[in-house]
């Protein structure tokens, strides 16, 4: 069963870090575009960054900068470190999984395979 489980999420000040992780269980996950995306209340959810394991990362451009995507492919595990962070920073996170394996620009997987979400994880910047 292909299952992928954040953790990472908190409580934290303006201006502190939290790093997020998600480990994708079921298949190897190497060639797999990941991503992760945000999502506030009331709002649409939107990319925030996203990872292919032969290519360079893309990031929304609110987070450029501060944000840095990373992947573990030996543990099936990606990253997100959250720097500088701002209370419109302020959302549940979300990791997915492509298999079509192609990026998009602004912090996106282009849908081409098939797609896989996880439970998500609340991150909370206070001002």
């Amino acid at each position: 069963q292909v299952q992928l489980v954040e953790s990472g999420g908190g409580s934290v000040q303006a201006g502190g870090s939290l790093r997020l992780s998600c480990t994708f269980y079921g298949v190897a996950y190497s060639y797999y575009c990941m991503a992760w995306f945000r999502q506030a209340p009331g709002k649409e959810r939107e990319g925030v960054a996203a990872s292919i394991s032969d290519g360079s990362p893309t990031y929304a451009d609110s987070v450029k900068g501060r944000f840095t995507i990373s992947r573990d492919n030996v543990k099936n595990t990606l990253y997100l470190q959250m720097n500088s962070l701002k209370p419109e920073d302020t959302a549940m996170y979300f990791c997915a999984a492509d298999s079509g394996g192609v990026l998009g620009s602004g912090g996106v997987c282009k849908t081409l395979g098939r797609g896989y979400w996880g439970q998500g994880t609340q991150v909370t910047v206070s001002s």
